[in-house]
């Protein structure tokens, strides 16, 4: 076999679906994981300098922000694995590596893992789609609060009345970021363009955005590897002696 055959039959046994999927999920992960660790801790100074004057009114977002950024370091080492997995089973079930270990995927067992990762590859997705509702609500808080800014902003430059403005406010409250009881819970008039201004206002903004991307380029890649899986999981059951290879 000359050095071109081999080089085309290394190619053909590259499973390019899971591995386009694994680099889109590291991809989404790191920016999930990452920025929204560090815009968790950015939004509870938030909270503490502008909206809650009493500790007490923001412990419940306190000890929340603390558990989830250590769910967020459970999440980036399983899915670093499980996605691990899933490009060793792309591999592994290429038609390279299937005519070199003939028909052991198509075995009774390889059948077995090939759905069992299709199940819990549909069921993470289907949590994830979850996760990326969640992840764009502090955007949305973030845009309403620079949005007010803005309006605020356009009334002064409108009138010198500070009345007309002065009721413009951004309420924590409303978002369940806060209890009702929390004082004072809102922020109003130029106190609130004051802290869209600071550097940490845009940065925490900045970085809930790449959080949201971040879940929405990992639920592409989840849903590359459901239809990855699936048709793996079809030719080893069907298709295995066509000599069709998996993706």
């Amino acid at each position: 076999m000359g050095c071109y055959d081999c080089c085309v039959r290394c190619l053909a046994g590259i499973p390019y679906a899971s591995l386009v999927a694994t680099l889109l999920c590291f991809l989404g992960v790191a920016l999930f994981c990452g920025c929204g660790h560090v815009a968790l801790s950015e939004t509870e100074k938030l909270i503490e300098t502008y909206f809650a004057r009493n500790q007490q009114d923001y412990i419940i977002l306190s000890n929340f922000v603390e558990y989830f950024q250590y769910v967020i370091y459970g999440l980036a080492a399983f899915f670093f694995l499980y996605c691990i997995l899933l490009l060793a089973e792309g591999f592994y079930t290429t038609s390279a590596v299937r005519q070199t270990y003939g028909e052991f995927r198509s075995t009774r067992c390889g059948r077995c893992v090939s759905t069992t990762f299709v199940v819990v590859t549909y069921i993470l997705t289907v949590i994830w789609l979850v996760v990326f509702a969640f992840s764009g609500l502090p955007v949305y808080f973030m845009y309403n609060m620079s949005f007010t800014c803005h309006t605020i902003n356009l009334l002064a430059e409108a009138t010198t009345s500070l009345t007309q403005h002065g009721w413009v406010c951004i309420d924590a409250r409303q978002y369940g970021l806060l209890p009702w009881n929390a004082t004072p819970g809102k922020v109003c008039g130029m106190t609130l363009v004051a802290a869209c201004k600071t550097k940490e206002f845009f940065l925490t903004f900045d970085l809930y955005i790449a959080a949201f991307a971040g879940a929405g380029i990992t639920l592409l890649a989840l849903f590359v590897y459901v239809i990855s899986t699936t048709y793996n999981f079809a030719v080893l059951r069907f298709l295995g002696r066509k000599g069709i290879g998996p993706r």
